[in-house]
């Protein structure tokens, strides 16, 4: 007793947990108000629903947990992502619910190119992978386009030297798609305009590019990040439309440029790539034009002198027809005077022979002689075709006797009859089967309705909606109440209390025809 007189009579001062977790939350806020913080990102998977980043910097001794706020997250220049190193700047702080410490950030940075150019390196090895760097897939830029897109920045000098070179070279038609070329939303901007792009019509209010050009100046690899992002090197990789790349200088390189199906050492390198040269194409045209005519002049001053010589060692058309000529001349003179021997011999042949009215009875009793032996031929002909067919008809039609025509139908009509006997007999047993099943069913939907436990002197409570309350705590005071019996249904209102009161509902078997209101105590 003693004891413990004295432990409660010692003047240590008594804390609240609240009053612990305040005093540690203010000497952690004043000590640590503003601090630098290097570590790996771990167990990053994106902004909250709110728009708040949580995750965690670790390091291979020790964990911090952190907190990016959403204004700040939209003010990040890149994105973090998980395994990256970091250098974070903001404020430690507590959070009493956990009794845990966290960093609340307000600026992040990658630690450095090293961390950069790692991250970099496993995403260019994923892409490799999967074969969106093989020159194979890479498609051949149009010799000669006639609308050219440009992603680039509507206000830097880049859009202005590519469309003055092209203007020079070439002019043709040029759409800018604006964008942010640097910052974290610069790859999201980029990656649109690519899909944008390619989603447009060939028939369209405005044409579909030929040829796309995604261009930005030179900057460090900060500056060029969005250029490297994963999402812009998949969407140049399906594009339909061939890309060149010019990000940045000769020097460097970014996703973009493995993906692309050109690489440009400057935006005024891939407007020169883009387009040909048109005071060119007309001198290169002028210059072929030229040496088609020459080469077809000599053509035909070659041919005319091959038929010149060929015409040298051919003969005169005299020559030629000279002995064609001479026979002709000949047989024309012959053919005079065979013509009057042919004449004297047909007059002499006549003049030897007698036309007499008795020849003339001859010959034509001669050809009525022919005439009637050939018509006989042809009725004894007719006859026996006559006789041939009449004989095949009786054959057939001794066949198509209607006797074999009534068995079927005889035979046919037993079966029908017999199968409407089955039917029938089926029929009955069907439905006997049914009753049976009906009488079943109706056995056991008696026996599991809740109006057989009604009858049993249960009662079935149910709220102003018709729901079923299975739990008392489900009713509230005042509550408009249904109670259905075996006979009928009434309703009641619901009170509580722990004392009971004055007045007592009557027994449910007085109660009133189903509709009256009462009150349940």
């Amino acid at each position: 007793m003693s004891e413990a007189a004295s432990e409660s009579r010692t003047n240590a001062t008594e804390y609240t947990v609240s009053e612990i977790s305040g005093a540690l939350k203010r000497t952690v806020e004043d000590v640590f108000g503003n601090v630098r913080v290097r570590g790996e990102i771990s167990g990053y998977r994106g902004p909250h629903s709110s728009g708040h980043a949580y995750f965690a910097l670790k390091d291979d001794r020790a964990r911090l947990d952190a907190v990016v706020w959403k204004g700040t997250m939209s003010r990040l220049k890149f994105r973090p992502e998980e395994g990256m190193e970091v250098i974070a700047t903001g404020k430690l702080t507590t959070y009493p619910g956990k009794s845990n410490y966290q960093i609340v950030i307000d600026n992040l940075e990658p630690a450095g190119a090293g961390a950069l150019m790692a991250l970099l390196e496993e995403r260019k090895r994923r892409l490799q992978a999967e074969g969106l760097f093989d020159a194979g897939r890479k498609r051949l830029l149009p010799f000669m386009p006639c609308v050219i897109g440009v992603v680039t920045s509507p206000t830097g000098a880049v859009i202005r030297d590519i469309i003055h070179r092209i203007k020079d070279r070439f002019p043709l038609h040029v759409l800018v798609w604006p964008v942010r070329v640097q910052g974290e939303t610069a790859g999201v901007e980029v990656t649109a305009a690519v899909n944008g792009f390619n989603a447009l019509a060939w028939d369209g209010a405005i044409q579909r590019p030929d040829l796309l050009i995604v261009a930005r100046g030179g900057g460090s690899l900060e500056d060029l990040w969005g250029f490297n992002d994963e999402a812009l090197a998949r969407a140049v990789a399906a594009s339909a439309i061939p890309v060149i790349s010019a990000v940045g200088h000769e020097t460097d390189w970014t996703l973009i440029d493995l993906v692309a199906d050109v690489r440009a050492p400057t935006p005024t390198g891939a407007a020169e790539i883009a387009v040909p040269v048109k005071a060119d194409l007309e001198a290169t045209l002028a210059s072929l034009g030229a040496r088609l005519k020459a080469a077809v002049l000599r053509n035909f001053e070659r041919k005319r002198q091959a038929a010149r010589a060929a015409a040298r060692a051919l003969p005169s058309p005299d020559q030629l027809l000279a002995l064609p000529r001479r026979r002709l001349d000949e047989a024309t003179s012959r053919l005079g005077r065979a013509l009057s021997v042919s004449v004297d011999r047909k007059r002499a042949r006549l003049q030897g022979q007698r036309l007499t009215p008795a020849t003339l009875s001859r010959r034509m009793n001669e050809a009525r002689t022919l005439t009637g032996r050939d018509l006989a031929r042809a009725q004894a002909a007719f006859f026996a075709i006559v006789r041939e067919r009449r004989a095949r008809f009786s054959r057939t039609a001794a066949r198509l006797s209607p006797a074999p025509i009534v068995r079927r139908h005889k035979l046919q009509g037993d079966t029908l009859a017999a199968l409407a006997r089955r039917q029938d007999r089926v029929i009955s047993v069907r439905l006997e089967r049914l009753r049976a099943q009906l009488s079943q069913a109706d056995r056991l939907l008696t026996t599991l309705s809740h109006k057989a436990v009604l009858a049993r002197g249960f009662a079935l409570v149910k709220d102003a909606d018709g729901a079923v309350i299975k739990h008392a705590a489900e009713v509230a005071s005042g509550m408009a109440l249904s109670l259905e019996f075996a006979d009928g249904t009434t309703d009641a209102i619901a009170t509580s209390g722990t004392a009971r009161p004055k007045t007592v509902a009557k027994p449910a078997a007085k109660a009133k025809a189903p509709g009256n209101q009462g009150s349940l105590f």
